[in-house]
């Protein structure tokens, strides 16, 4: 007899990455349009403005699919703002429960 037979699922894990969008991109809805696309998104995480003009982003989530639309947004950004350059690496995941904007 055979015992029973368990199929492990391969989920992805979760991704995080530390994101920093240079440009017009304070005082153009920026942090707000982020925030309504990453709740699109369903990505976990922050933005902030900095100090120098830039915009700060923690973001978190599953599906690489939707992490990718997300960052192509920001290449982006909303109508008002002007992106010159996105900077971007992997960093530790910190589990963040929302998307929230500081």
């Amino acid at each position: 007899m055979v015992g029973p037979r368990f199929v492990i699922q391969d989920t992805e894990m979760i991704k995080h990455f530390d994101i920093k969008v240079y440009g017009r991109v304070q005082g153009v809805f920026f942090r707000y349009s982020a925030k309504e696309k990453a709740e699109k998104f369903d990505i976990k995480g922050f933005v902030r403005n900095e100090r120098d003009g830039s915009v700060y982003i923690e973001a978190e989530g599953e599906e690489m699919e939707n992490l990718h639309e997300f960052l192509e947004w920001l290449r982006k950004g909303p109508k008002l703002a002007k992106v010159e350059r996105v900077d971007m690496e992997e960093g530790q995941v910190k589990g963040y429960n929302i998307f929230d904007m500081k």
